[in-house]
């Protein structure tokens, strides 16, 4: 794409007054950086609260009093039993229990569910929902109506909460309606760095004010693209397309955890959902290939695409994504590995420019998670 046809969020006059180095992403033009670079806006959201636009994600309304249930139908999660004013991460799987997307879905009340999925597959998942459970409820796209903002680090809530201050009562994936600085939004506790920080859903006509109203606060600075990825990796979550897609179960992704217990084999509502056979048989019998964390052990950053191969050079499998951790000052990433030799601390080599790199299986988080459960 061209930058004239890529799309833009809200926020993009102001990333460029804030001097942001823009690439296209999931065909929208985003900012990778800002002046500050990305290891110090790394080490900043680790140390203070970062201010990073995710406006190019979908964010989706389903209403009516089905519409739980209907979902369910779509994703291995307990959605009936979802409590008011929570949000739970989620899968949509497809019928061989591939994963067509991973996303955020919460209660908001009033038989309203709200939805986050990834930017590069947001027009996909809408109409999967609407082909699916489009007779059972309302489906409201809210693509071009909302922005959505992530305030992120352990400085996020002293910065929030002097806009809006109920916030500073939320715990980890809490959500509720809250009035930021005047502004009706959608404020979730939640995010992608391990970090302790919030999400805030926006109507699009206010997103920059409410973006210069945080970055006024003397803990925040601007966050591009770059930062985010590495935050994400050191915290170990995946990138959907990367460490997990169609070709990937929730089993081989290391995802059993998002698979809730009432939907499992042996559950009150078990299966239900798109490859649960598929799915159940790994469960029972195992699979062939795993996701894990890698930690190369020389200074030599090994990125995704990479093959993994054991002492004799025989192929082992790949890696998914893979960088330099600013935070363990030393590159990190994960991989899909034979399970035979997908046991922590296990031995193995990438291949990189035709050099073998020693790398040990760890596991993930490589940093701790802080997020604030109260």
């Amino acid at each position: 794409m061209t930058t004239e046809t890529l799309a833009k969020t809200p926020l993009h006059a102001l990333h460029l007054e804030l001097g942001a180095r823009m690439v296209p992403f999931a065909g929208y033009d985003m900012p990778v950086q800002y002046p500050l670079g990305v290891l110090k806006e790394h080490l900043h959201t680790r140390d203070q609260a970062g201010l990073f636009d995710v406006s190019h994600m979908g964010q989706i309304l389903l209403r009516g009093p089905d519409a739980a249930a209907a979902l369910e139908t779509l994703v291995p999660v307990d959605i009936l039993d979802l409590p008011l004013g929570l949000q739970r991460y989620a899968l949509f799987t497809d019928d061989n229990g591939g994963i067509l997307d991973d996303l955020m879905v919460a209660n908001l009340g009033d038989d309203t569910l709200f939805l986050v999925v990834n930017a590069a597959c947001k027009e996909q998942d809408l109409a999967h929902l609407q082909r699916h459970i489009g007779s059972r409820c309302a489906i409201e796209s809210l693509f071009d109506d909302r922005a959505l903002l992530a305030l992120q680090g352990p400085k996020a809530a002293d910065a929030l909460a002097r806009l809006a201050p109920e916030v500073s009562g939320m715990t980890f994936m809490q959500i509720r309606r809250v009035q930021v600085a005047g502004i009706d939004c959608i404020v979730s506790r939640s995010g992608y760095t391990g970090e302790d920080g919030f999400e805030i859903s926006v109507p699009v006509a206010a997103a920059e004010t409410l973006a210069r109203q945080l970055l006024a606060q003397p803990e925040v600075q601007p966050i591009g693209l770059g930062a985010r990825d590495s935050l994400r990796l050191e915290a170990g979550l995946c990138l959907y397309g990367h460490d997990m897609s169609t070709a990937t179960t929730p089993v081989e992704a290391s995802l059993l955890w998002a698979i809730s217990r009432v939907r499992r084999a042996d559950g009150a509502r078990a299966g239900g959902f798109p490859g649960a056979e598929r799915v159940f048989a790994q469960q029972r019998d195992g699979v062939a290939r795993k996701r894990v964390g890698l930690l190369p052990q020389e200074r030599v950053p090994v990125r995704e695409g990479a093959l993994i191969v054991d002492a004799e050079g025989n192929p082992l499998g790949e890696v998914t994504s893979g960088g330099f951790g600013p935070t363990l000052g030393a590159p990190v990433a994960m991989g899909y590995l034979a399970s035979g030799s997908a046991a922590p601390d296990s031995e193995v080599w990438a291949v990189v420019r035709g050099k073998q790199v020693a790398m040990k299986v760890a596991r993930t988080p490589f940093v701790p998670q802080r997020y604030y459960r109260g």
